[in-house]
């Protein structure tokens, strides 16, 4: 029997930002019952055609959900135990998995252990929770607010285990590990095996930026990472007109598909939105084109699916605009370029062909501006995805019955700015 990860399609979600909390908490802040605003986006998700919820940092903190207070607690911005049990039996009543944000390379200045090793020092009982840079503790990436932890501190790894095991009682699925990157891979593979002893179908997907990937993952045990390399090639060969440089990506994605399953995405809440990168309005759904129909597993960033095209600015509150607050329901969302049924459409095709999770893929008649894309799974079947970004027809010859298009093709001619998937 296939495991529920065969299978599941993420509908990601900042919830901080979902929800519109204020942007800081502190130890007294009142509790505020925001957490059932995505009660009316269950819906939405499964009429999607997905099935994960994956959830941005809920966690009590101080800010934006990565600077940690407390493990064990919901964010108080959010509401409270009452609030999230709920959450999760209203996604189990439509089958949804869900996946928590595990910030667990570093935390707040609040979190108590970390506190108690600032307060004491290096040399003090508790300074074996945390990295130090001389005197000073050590900044995730230079960021004060965020200190790192000690990963070869036991009682660090005690604490992970903990916290994982807790939330997995609680019935979520699985976690996406913030900052795997920075965090050694022996780390994990001490902590992650503890936690499979008691969640043996647990998923954890740790956040990887750059590679190796192959490495990480057999050295980390995960089961999954985020597949960046990807996600920019998606979105810069749309922009610049230049399927040359998704061709290397894809080969080099075929490649990782014999160790692990990347989990792929074309935006998330740390990037611009990718239809803030791809200016020409005609080929934001080839973007979503490629997310459903390459090999991995898809998260879709909300808001994508209306066509939202925030842009990631270096500054203060540069991440506000790409984790926006959202209405109570969806129905009250423009869907000015009518991506939502695109997506509805692309999602179809891929449950009906859920080969295509580990399938692989090849470019041919490959061009600046126009491509094929063969997927073939390990039994024979295909499906050959055809793209156009030129402003003339492009002609791709009999490729099979058309399985889904977004423009009618004329004879055997693509259309300009238009894609469609065949069963070649």
């Amino acid at each position: 029997m296939d495991s529920w990860t065969e299978h599941v399609i993420w509908w990601h979600v900042y919830p901080l930002g979902f929800v519109g909390a204020e942007p800081t908490a502190d130890a007294g802040t009142p509790v505020t019952h925001r957490l059932d605003r995505l009660h009316g986006w269950l819906d939405h998700v499964i009429s999607l055609g997905a099935n994960g919820l994956a959830l941005g940092p809920i966690f009590a903190s101080e800010t934006h959900g990565y600077d940690t207070r407390d493990y064990l607690t919901l964010d108080p911005r959010l509401g409270d135990d009452d609030d999230f049990d709920a959450l999760i039996s209203a996604c189990r009543e439509r089958g949804i998995r869900v996946l928590l944000d595990g910030v667990f390379n570093h935390a707040g200045r609040s979190f108590p252990p970390v506190a108690e090793a600032i307060a004491a020092g290096p040399g003090g009982p508790a300074g074996q929770w945390i990295r130090w840079s001389g005197e000073h503790p050590y900044a995730f990436e230079g960021h004060e607010p965020l200190v790192t932890l000690d990963h070869g501190n036991p009682a660090v790894q005690d604490m992970v285990v903990e916290v994982m095991n807790h939330w997995l009682d609680r019935g979520i699925d699985g976690w996406r590990l913030d900052a795997a990157y920075a965090v050694p891979a022996e780390f994990w593979a001490a902590v992650l095996p503890r936690v499979r002893e008691r969640h043996p179908d647990a998923w954890f997907v740790g956040e990887m930026i750059h590679g190796p990937y192959d490495e990480y993952v057999a050295a980390s045990t995960l089961d999954s990472i985020t597949q960046y390399e990807l996600w920019k090639a998606t979105w810069s060969s749309l922009r610049e007109r230049n399927l040359w440089e998704l061709d290397w990506t894809v080969r080099r994605n075929d490649e990782l598909l014999s160790a692990f399953v990347p989990m792929t995405f074309v935006s998330n809440h740390d990037v611009t939105r990718v239809a803030g990168q791809i200016e020409d309005h005609r080929h934001r759904s080839h973007a979503a084109a490629l997310l459903l129909f390459l090999p991995g597993v898809p998260s879709i960033y909300y808001g994508d699916e209306f066509g939202f095209d925030a842009v990631k600015e270096d500054r203060p509150g540069g991440d506000d605009a790409v984790r926006p607050e959202m209405p109570s329901t969806p129905a009250e969302v423009a869907d000015d370029d009518g991506l939502r049924s695109v997506y509805e459409r692309l999602i179809g095709v891929r449950r009906r062909h859920p080969w295509l999770l580990r399938a692989h893929v090849e470019m041919q008649d490959l061009a600046d501006e126009r491509a094929r894309l063969r997927a073939t799974s390990a039994d024979g079947q295909s499906l050959v995805l055809a793209l156009n970004l030129a402003e003339e027809p492009y002609p791709v010859g009999d490729l099979g019955e058309v399985v889904e298009t977004l423009s009618p093709l004329d004879g055997e001619a693509l259309p300009p700015h238009s894609w469609s998937i065949h069963a070649g």
